[in-house]
């Protein structure tokens, strides 16, 4: 489980809330963060007649003619967060034989407690792109940084040719390089450490899985993004979801501390995690 941290209104220590209210407060939370700062430069944002940021504008683009993704983005919900397959049918997720019996003894909640993130370690990719609070892309021509606020985590998506080594060390949110098909950002991950949960549910993973997330910002307030799951030890062949997140114009991101003042795991279902 995901925890919610206090209003960007509010200084206080970590709120853990059920899934519902984090899923509200998000919004709240994204609205206010400019109380933060004076004298803030005027961004450059298209706006509607009545002056409100204007979400279906063309996508901007670089001098490149690349486009820009840069900017803050969220899911609007915890949908895929809770369920990374939530749109597909129960048959559309080939499990190998084991990965199912372990999810179907997950899915009712009753091993909460074992969810990494629960423990506050990270979510692992693909599930950081569902939780639903900003994240920060900073693009460059050499590569692009994902800035999340849930935990404080980041990523490095290489666009500069670099190959990842035969037998990397394994991380949570594996190494990513990405290329350009067209106006889509198509990026390639590996060298996971097996240990995360695809979503709340307990789709499990390996140390096998590759993911290929295709990002597309089809304009300048909304951006999909295609996840192919391929992960040979836990699932019989690959598999595809479709995700979107859109513009939070005029905010910023805070600082997001899950260890501090985490009551939640001890409340939570299921065995200690070692």
């Amino acid at each position: 489980m995901t925890h919610l941290k206090p209003s960007h209104t509010v200084g206080a220590a970590l709120i853990v809330m059920s899934m519902t209210s984090m899923t509200s407060m998000t919004s709240l939370t994204s609205t206010t963060l400019l109380a933060q700062w004076t004298n803030i430069p005027a961004a450059s944002i298209p706006r509607t007649a009545d002056g409100r940021p204007n979400l279906s504008a063309p996508a901007p683009r670089l001098p490149d003619g690349r486009p820009d993704l840069s900017g803050v983005w969220s899911p609007t919900d915890n949908k895929y967060l809770r369920d990374i397959a939530a749109d597909l049918k129960p048959e559309d997720v080939p499990f190998q034989p084991w990965a199912k019996a372990l999810f179907d003894q997950r899915a009712d909640g009753s091993h909460s407690r074992e969810d990494p993130d629960a423990n506050c370690l990270p979510q692992g990719v693909p599930k950081i792109d569902a939780v639903a609070y900003p994240a920060k892309i900073i693009q460059t021509s050499s590569s692009i940084v994902i800035i999340y606020e849930a935990f404080n985590l980041w990523r490095q998506i290489f666009i500069d040719g670099r190959e990842l080594t035969a037998d990397p060390n394994p991380t949570w949110q594996g190494y990513s390089t990405g290329t350009w098909n067209g106006d889509t950002l198509v990026v390639d991950t590996k060298g996971f450490n097996g240990k995360a949960w695809l979503d709340q549910l307990g789709r499990p993973s390996t140390d096998a899985l590759h993911v290929i997330e295709r990002y597309r910002r089809r304009d300048f307030g909304h951006m999909d993004i295609q996840i192919t799951i391929d992960d040979v030890k836990a699932y019989t062949k690959p598999w595809r979801v479709n995700q979107e997140i859109h513009l939070l114009p005029d905010t910023e991101l805070l600082e997001f501390i899950c260890n501090e003042n985490n009551r939640d795991v001890e409340h939570l279902p299921g065995n200690r995690l070692n």
